[in-house]
């Protein structure tokens, strides 16, 4: 089946595009507005690299989150689309890390994913969680481009509306990529299915224009 890969692109499509939010996931702690503290990486060396990437697929939003409240992220590989996102390089090791801590599992309290399974095949259900389907959509730079999402299809599940606090932050981190415009973020935002029709790209803008008000 091939050899556990060293290191690996983690593709993010939501609220881990920003690296620093991803830091606290690496290096523990509780990023700021929320109520949950995360232990963090056995190893806490931050990405060397991350790139902006797209990727064939959807991001919809659905579920509720307990952190958001509203829809969430989620990644349908095989939906009509393209889906936006930051793929950050990190090791196999830290990748096993951040999926347990979006299951609210302790990192490095079970065995580490065998992730030979995933990268042959381009998918492979870890577990039923929310967040324990992984998926390699590409390859950048001779490495795997990996995610997690959920084990259903876009089209089997609810939509939900994000909030405004979610959406923002997926903003806030695909323009730390410096790969989109605003104008582009907005648009891109305000069509991912479970946004649409709840929110506009106006809207979306408006959210943006608040987080630069704020930081001045």
């Amino acid at each position: 089946m091939g050899e556990q890969p060293q290191r690996i692109w983690y593709a993010s499509y939501g609220s881990n595009m920003h690296l620093a939010r991803l830091n606290h996931y690496i290096a523990g702690g509780r990023p700021p507005g929320t109520e949950r503290t995360y232990p963090g990486c056995r190893d806490r060396t931050p990405p060397p690299r991350s790139a902006a990437l797209t990727l064939p697929g959807q991001v919809y939003f659905a579920t509720e989150s307990a952190v958001w409240t509203g829809g969430r992220a989620f990644y349908d590989a095989d939906a009509d689309g393209v889906a936006w996102g930051v793929a950050h390089l990190v090791t196999a090791e830290q990748f096993s890390d951040i999926v347990a801590q979006e299951m609210y599992r302790d990192p490095g309290a079970g065995a580490d994913l065998d992730l030979t399974a995933v990268v042959a095949d381009g998918r492979f259900a870890w577990g039923p969680g929310r967040y324990e389907t992984l998926v390699r959509p590409a390859v950048l730079d001779g490495v795997p481009v990996l995610t997690f999402t959920a084990p259903w299809r876009m089209a089997d599940v609810a939509l939900r509306q994000p909030s405004a606090g979610y959406l923002r932050h997926l903003a806030d981190g695909l323009r730390a990529s410096a790969a989109w415009s605003v104008e582009e973020i907005a648009e891109y935002l305000a069509t991912r299915p479970g946004a649409l029709g709840h929110w506009t790209p106006a809207a979306v803008a408006a959210l943006i224009d608040e987080e630069d008000g704020s930081r001045e």
